[in-house]
C-alpha cells in the first residue's frame, strides 16, 4: 500500500499546514473475548486548525473498514475519500473537526493492537505497539511525530478487565450492557494526556494481574504500576522487589541528572506476550516483553540486561517523550541517547556497576558488526520515508550511537554535557526538535565547537581501526610511539578519537595490573604520542583502555602474545573485555585463525568474571567453529569445542552462571554420540551435575538439541509440550520441530516461517531462529534457491516485522560456500532494483556474512 509509506516531504507539508488541537478516541473492545474475533470499533474525533483555509491534506488509517466520516459536520462517502490507507480531507476551514467511525483489525504480528489468548487459562490480553507508524492501525491519525496533541481515550471493555493508558486509570463505570460472551461491559474514560506524539500513546487491556507501588521523590509521588498475565503472576511477585528498586533508582538518578521532574504523572510497566521488541517507551505506560519475567533460572547477564531495558525506557520519558524529534531522521536523538543514558545510570545508580564492561562484551559488538555490513549508515540516518525508518531501527542507532555518545562525554566532560541536556529539556519541553537544537545546547554548555564532531561521527558511516606503531631501544624503552588510524575504503572518514592508553605489568601475585595510563586525542592518519617516548615497554599495552572510543583496536606483537597467553591474569574486567573484543574482531576480519580464537576461549572463559563475558563470548566461539573454521578441519575443531565445553562444565562451581552457561553451550555444541547420550541422560534424570537444575527451559534446550541431532521426533516433542502447554512451551516446541533434520520437518517449518501470515509473530520468530542448523547442510542445501525465490513477495505477504525477522535470520549463512555466494550475487544482479529495498537489504547483509565467513575459513586453513 503506497499510502502507508509517508515521506518526509509529505510530513513537512502537512506540519506546515496544520496544528492539532486534540484527539478523542473511543475504542470498543467489549467483544475481544469472543473466540475468533477479528475487529474492534474505533471512533476518532480529531480537532485541528489549518493555516490556509481551502487547502487539502489527508489523515491516516490502515487496514480499516470505515463506517462513517464527517468533516466539519458534513458527511463524506468513505468510498470516495478513503483509499490507500489515507482519508482525503478537502476544503479545510481555519478550525476543523474530523470524526471517523471504523472497524479496525486486531493483529497477531505485534503491530497495532495485538490480541492474545493465553493457552494456560483462556484469558485474553490486548496491548498496543505503535512505533514507528502503527497508531494508524487503531485510530485515525496524522501519523508523524511533530503533530503533537493531547489524547483522550474512552475504552469500552469487559468490566472485570484492567485497562491502562498514558493517563492514570480511572474507575470504570457500568454501561448496563453485556458482550457476546454474556460478560458485563464497562467504560474507562481517561483524562486528557499531556501533548504527545501518536507513536507513544498506548492502550493495554485484558485480564492482567496488577500490583502497585509508589516512588516518593524530591518532586512528589509517582505511582508505580506493574502488570503481567495471570499465568505469570508468581514470577512478577518474585521479581517485584528488584524491579521496584531499579525503577526508584532510575527516577532518582534521571530527575537529578536531567534537571527536569518526571513529566507524565504515573509510571506503569506492563509485561506483555508475543512482543516484538525489548520494550517500548509509551509515555507513562511502558510495555515490555514478558520473557523478562523468567520462569526458569537465568544468569546475571539476563538481569543486567533487564535492568538496562528498564532504565532505557525510563530515559525515553525525557529523550523522545518530553522532547521529540520532528522527523525520524533524528531517531538517534531517541535511541542513542536512551541507550547511553541507561548504561550511565546502571553503572552509577544500581548494583550493576560494571555495566560498561557488559556493554563492551556484548552490546557494543552488535554495533561493530552492523557498521561492517553493506547496510551501514550514519547514526543520523537519511530517513526520507517510513520504509527507510523501519529498516534503520538497528544497532547503528542503538549500540554505535551509545558508544559514540560515551566518547562525546569524554570529549566535552560529563558536567558540561549534562548541563547542556538540562537546558535542552527546559527549552523544548513537550515540543519537537532537530539535532541542531541539541547541538546548540551542548556547545553553549561545553564551550566546544561540535559541528565538525557531528559531521565526523553522526553523518558518516564505518568503523576506524587504531593500531600502535612503535620502536623500542636496547633497554626496552619506547624510542617512538604513534597511533595509526585507518578506515575501510568504502567509508574513508578519519575521525577524532579520545583514547586511553594503558600499561599492564605483572604484580607480585602474578596478576596483570595497570601501572600507567594516559589519554590522548587521536586525529588523522598518524598521531604521535610523545608522552610515551622513554617509558619502558609494558608486557601489555592496551589502546582504547577505558573503552572511550568506538573503534577497532589492534595489539602490538608483544601485547598480543601476553594477552593470548595470560588473558585470565588480566585483573580488570573492562581491560579483558577490550582484549576479547580485539581478538573476536581479528577473527571476523580473517586476521586471527578461528581455531586460535576457540582455544583462547576454552583456556580463559572459565575464569572470566563479567556476566556478559561469561554468557556471550562462548557464542562467538561457537560461530568461529561453525562458520569461520577451515571446512577440512571443522569436524576436529567441533569435537575439540564440544569436549572443551564439557570440561568447563565439569570444572564449574555448582550452581553458578558459569555452570549454566557451559551446560547450554555444551548442549548446542553436541555432535558426538557420547555427548548426545549425555544430553539424553540429563533430560531423563540419569545424568546430573551437582548444582545444575534441569528446569523447564533447560529441558527445552536439551530436547531441541536432541531434535537437531535427529534424536527427538514430533511424538517426543508432543510429550514434552503436554507437560508445558503454555505460550512459552508452544513457541519452544515449534522451535524444536524446526530443528529436526528431515526434509518434511524443514518444509513444515518453512511454511510457518516464510509463507503463512497467520502464524503468531513470536512463534514465527522461534521457528526462524531454529531453522538453519550447523551440521544439517545436506537437508538445508535446497533452501538457498528456495530462499532467493521467496524474497520478492515476503514483505507484502508477512508485513514488515515478520518479513524482517524471516529474511534476516533464515538466510542460509550456514551454507557458507562459493556456490552460495554465486547464487546470491546472481539474484542481486537480477532483482536488487525491483524488489522491496528492505528485503534486498537483508539479502545483501547475508551475502556479506557469507563472504566474511569464506575469508575467515581461508585464514584458518593457512594456520594448518
Amino acid at each position: 500500500m503506497p499510502g502507508t509509506n509517508l515521506t518526509r516531504d509529505e510530513a513537512a507539508t502537512r506540519a506546515a499546514l496544520l496544528d492539532v488541537t486534540s484527539y478523542v478516541i473511543d475504542l470498543d473492545l467489549s467483544d475481544a473475548t469472543t473466540p475468533g474475533v477479528e475487529t474492534f470499533g474505533s471512533t476518532t474525533t480529531l480537532t485541528f486548525t489549518c493555516r490556509t483555509p481551502g487547502a487539502e491534506t489527508f489523515a491516516d488509517l490502515v487496514d480499516a473498514t470505515i463506517r462513517e466520516v464527517t468533516l466539519n459536520g458534513v458527511a463524506l462517502d468513505p468510498a470516495e475519500v478513503y483509499a490507500d490507507s489515507r482519508i482525503a480531507l478537502r476544503d479545510l476551514q481555519a478550525e476543523n473537526v474530523l470524526v471517523v467511525k471504523a472497524d479496525c483489525a486486531y493483529s497477531n504480528s505485534g503491530e497495532g493492537l495485538h490480541h492474545f489468548t493465553d493457552p494456560v487459562d483462556g484469558n485474553t490480553y490486548l496491548y498496543s505497539q505503535f512505533e514507528v507508524p502503527d497508531a494508524r492501525r487503531v485510530f485515525t491519525t496524522f501519523e508523524q511525530p511533530d503533530l503533537k496533541a493531547p489524547f483522550t481515550f474512552n475504552v469500552t471493555a469487559p468490566a472485570h478487565w484492567k485497562v491502562v493508558s498514558n493517563s492514570p486509570t480511572p474507575e470504570p463505570t457500568a454501561t448496563g450492557a453485556t458482550n457476546a460472551q454474556g460478560q458485563d461491559v464497562a467504560l474507562w474514560a481517561f483524562a486528557p494526556t499531556k501533548p504527545m506524539s501518536t507513536y507513544i500513546t498506548a492502550i493495554v487491556a485484558g485480564d492482567y494481574y496488577e500490583v502497585q507501588d509508589v516512588y516518593e521523590g524530591e518532586h512528589g509521588t509517582i505511582p508505580l504500576g506493574h502488570y503481567c498475565r495471570q499465568s505469570l503472576k508468581e514470577y512478577l511477585d518474585r521479581d517485584r522487589e528488584e524491579i521496584v528498586t531499579l525503577t526508584k533508582q532510575g527516577f532518582a538518578f534521571f530527575e537529578d541528572a536531567f534537571g527536569y521532574p518526571y513529566p507524565f504523572g504515573k509510571y506503569d510497566q506492563l509485561y506483555v506476550p508475543e512482543y516484538n521488541m525489548g520494550a517500548m517507551e509509551n509515555a507513562g505506560c511502558v510495555t515490555l516483553r514478558d520473557e523478562y519475567l523468567p520462569r526458569s533460572r537465568q544468569p546475571r547477564s539476563f538481569y543486567e540486561f533487564r535492568a538496562s531495558v528498564i532504565l532505557h525506557e525510563m530515559a525515553h520519558m525525557w529523550f523522545g517523550d518530553l522532547v521529540t524529534m520532528k522527523w525520524w531522521d533524528d531517531l538517534w536523538l531517541n535511541e542513542s541517547f536512551a541507550e547511553w543514558a541507561c548504561y550511565h545510570a546502571e553503572a552509577l545508580a544500581t548494583s550493576y556497576d560494571d555495566a560498561w564492561t557488559g556493554f563492551t562484551n556484548a552490546r557494543k559488538q552488535t554495533g561493530y558488526r552492523a557498521d561492517s555490513l553493506p547496510s551501514t549508515h550514519p547514526i543520523a540516518a537519511d530517513n526520507f520515508d517510513l520504509h527507510a525508518v523501519e529498516v534503520n531501527f538497528d544497532m547503528i542507532t542503538y549500540a554505535k550511537g551509545a558508544a559514540v555518545l560515551k566518547q562525546l562525554v569524554a570529549w566535552v566532560g560529563l558536567e558540561p554535557f549534562l548541563a547542556g541536556l538540562r537546558q535542552y529539556f527546559t527549552d523544548h519541553a513537550f515540543g519537537n526538535t532537530e539535532f541542531s537544537d541539541l547541538l546548540a545546547a551542548l556547545e553553549k554548555a561545553s564551550g566546544r565547537e561540535l559541528d565538525s564532531w557531528a559531521a565526523e561521527w553522526l553523518q558518516t558511516a564505518g568503523t576506524n581501526t587504531l593500531t600502535p606503531e612503535l620502536e623500542v631501544d636496547d633497554e626496552g624503552r619506547y624510542r617512538s610511539f604513534a597511533v595509526r588510524q585507518t578506515a575501510p575504503a568504502e567509508h574513508p572518514t578519519l575521525r577524532r578519537h579520545r583514547v586511553g592508553i594503558g600499561f599492564y605489568e605483572s604484580s607480585d601475585d602474578g596478576r596483570l595490573r595497570r601501572t600507567d595510563y594516559v589519554e590522548v586525542d587521536v586525529t588523522g592518519e598518524r598521531t604521535e604520542v610523545a608522552e610515551l617516548v622513554g617509558k619502558k615497554q609494558p608486557e601489555l599495552l592496551l589502546l582504547n583502555d577505558s573503552d572511550l572510543a568506538f573503534a577497532k583496536i589492534r595489539l602490538d606483537e608483544r601485547s598480543q602474545a601476553t594477552a593470548i597467553a595470560r588473558l585470565a591474569d588480566l585483573e580488570d574486567s573492562l581491560a579483558r573485555a577490550l582484549v576479547w573484543s580485539a581478538a573476536w574482531d581479528m577473527t571476523r576480519d580473517a586476521e586471527m585463525p578461528a581455531t586460535d580464537f576457540v582455544e583462547l576461549v576454552l583456556r580463559n572463559i572459565g575464569s572470566e568474571t563479567d556476566a556478559w563475558g561469561v554468557s556471550r563470548i562462548p557464542t562467538y566461539a561457537a560461530q568461529a567453529v561453525t562458520s569461520y573454521s577451515d571446512p577440512a578441519g571443522r569436524a576436529a575443531l567441533a569435537q575439540r569445542w564440544e569436549q572443551g565445553l564439557r570440561e568447563l562444565l565439569v570444572a564449574a562451581e555448582p550452581g553458578t552462571d558459569h555452570q549454566l552457561t557451559f551446560a547450554r553451550s555444551y548442549a548446542a555444541a553436541a555432535r558426538s554420540d557420547a555427548a548426545a547420550e549425555e544430553l539424553e541422560g540429563l533430560l531423563a534424570g540419569t545424568v546430573s551435575f551437582d548444582g545444575l537444575a534441569v528446569d523447564q527451559d533447560l529441558r527445552w534446550t536439551l530436547l531441541t538439541q536432541l531434535a537437531r541431532l535427529g534424536r527427538a521426533d514430533d511424538a517426543r516433542i508432543d510429550a514434552e509440550l503436554a507437560t508445558d502447554d503454555t505460550n512459552a512451551g508452544r513457541e519452544k516446541a515449534a522451535a524444536a520441530r524446526a530443528a529436526i533434520p528431515t526434509a518434511a520437518a524443514k518444509e513444515r517449518a518453512w511454511q510457518q516461517a516464510m509463507l503463512d501470515p497467520s502464524v503468531p509473530n513470536e512463534t514465527q520468530r522461534s521457528v526462524v531462529l531454529a531453522f538453519m542448523q550447523p551440521g544439517q547442510e545436506e537437508v538445508l542445501a535446497p533452501y538457498v534457491e528456495t530462499y532467493l525465490a521467496e524474497v520478492a513477495g515476503t514483505w507484502e505477504r508477512l508485513g514488515s516485522h515478520k518479513a524482517s525477522v524471516a529474511l534476516e535470520f533464515i538466510f542460509p549463512r550456514v551454507l557458507a560456500t562459493e556456490s552460495t555466494l554465486q547464487a546470491v550475487d546472481a539474484w542481486l544482479a537480477e532483482h536488487a532494483e525491483s524488489v522491496n529495498p528492505g528485503a534486498v537489504r537483508y539479502v545483501r547483509e547475508g551475502r556479506a556474512d557469507v563472504a566474511r565467513a569464506l575469508a575467515a575459513q581461508a585464514r584458518d586453513a593457512q594456520r594448518g
